[in-house]
C-alpha cells in the first residue's frame, strides 16, 4: 500500500482532521493517508516565532512516526508557508510537499495570480517565501485579513463573508487565479469559488494534487533506497532533541533502534 503522511506542524488536532477530510478523497487510488499532529509548538502558525518552532515540530513529528513503525512514500506538510519542508526533504528520502509551493505552482499555470490568507504577519513572510523559491514572477500580491486563520474559523460565517470580500478585491488585480491559503481555511474555496470571476485554488487540495504528481514522477522506492538518498549528516553531535529525531538525524530514516516514545526536548 502506498502511504502519504500528512503532518500538521501546529498542535490543533481539529485542523489535522479538516485537512485529512479534504486530502484523502483527492489522492490517487490506492494511496492511503496517515495524519499526525505536532507534539509541541503553537496552536496556529501566524508569526515568525511560531513558524520557526513549527519547522522543528515538523521534523520531530516525522521522526516520531517513523520510530513508532510508520512508513510513508511521500509527506504533505499541512501549513501554508511550508515550515521545515527543505529540511525534511534533506533527510526523508521521499517527496515532501508544502502547501504554499504546491498552490503557487498550480496558480502560475493561470499566469498572474494573487494570494488571500489570514494574519498580517503572513504578508511579508509569504512575499519572502515566494521570492526565495522563484515563485514571485507572476505573483500580483498577497492580500491578508487582520485575523489569523484560526481566529477567522472561530466565526465561520463572518470568515466566509470577509474572505469573499478580500478575494473579490484581489481579483481586480488582473489575475487569472487566486490562492486561498491556510490549513484552517481548507474547504472554503469550493464554497466561494462560484461567486468569483477567476478560479480559486484551495491550498490544502493543491497540496494533495501535488503529492499525486510527485509520486507519479518519482516512482516508489523501498525504505532502503530512501535511506540511501538521505543527505543527513551522521557525523554531527546533537543534544536536547527527542531521541527519535536524534536517531533520524544520525541514521537517516533507520529508526528501528528507537521504536519507543519519548517527550521532545528543546521545543
Amino acid at each position: 500500500m502506498t502511504t502519504v503522511l500528512l503532518i500538521n506542524p501546529n498542535t490543533s488536532a481539529g485542523v489535522t482532521d479538516l485537512m485529512s477530510t479534504l486530502v484523502a478523497p483527492l489522492l490517487d487510488v490506492p494511496i492511503e493517508l496517515e495524519a499526525v499532529t505536532a507534539r509541541f509548538g503553537a496552536s496556529y502558525i501566524s508569526s515568525e516565532v511560531s513558524y520557526a518552532i513549527a519547522a522543528h515540530a515538523l521534523l520531530d513529528a516525522w521522526a516520531a512516526h517513523r520510530a513508532a513503525g510508520g512508513r510513508c512514500d511521500a509527506v504533505l506538510v499541512g501549513c501554508f508557508g511550508d515550515p521545515g519542508v527543505a529540511a525534511l526533504r534533506e533527510i526523508a528520502g521521499v517527496p515532501v510537499i508544502g502547501l504554499a509551493e504546491a498552490s503557487l505552482r498550480e496558480a502560475a499555470r493561470y499566469g498572474r495570480h494573487a494570494i488571500v490568507t489570514g494574519g498580517l504577519a503572513w504578508r511579508p513572510m509569504l512575499l519572502r517565501f515566494a521570492a526565495a523559491h522563484g515563485l514571485d514572477r507572476d505573483l500580483a500580491g498577497v492580500h491578508v485579513l487582520e485575523r489569523s486563520g484560526a481566529e477567522l474559523m472561530a466565526d465561520p460565517q463572518a470568515a466566509e463573508r470577509d474572505l469573499l470580500a478580500a478575494l473579490r478585491e484581489a481579483a481586480t488585480d488582473g489575475v487569472g487565479a487566486l490562492v486561498l491559503g491556510g490549513a484552517a481555511l481548507g474547504g472554503i474555496a469550493a464554497r466561494l469559488g462560484s461567486r468569483l470571476p477567476v478560479p480559486v485554488i484551495d491550498s490544502v487540495q493543491a497540496g494533495a494534487r501535488a503529492v499525486n504528481e510527485a509520486l507519479r514522477a518519482s516512482g516508489l522506492r523501498t525504505d532502503q533506497e530512501a535511506a540511501a538518498s538521505s543527505t543527513a549528516d551522521a557525523t554531527v553531535a546533537w543534544s536536547g532533541l527527542s531521541v527519535e529525531l536524534i536517531a533520524a538525524l544520525s541514521r537517516g530514516v533507520d529508526l528501528s533502534a528507537t521504536a519507543h516514545p519519548s517527550r521532545p526536548r528543546g521545543g
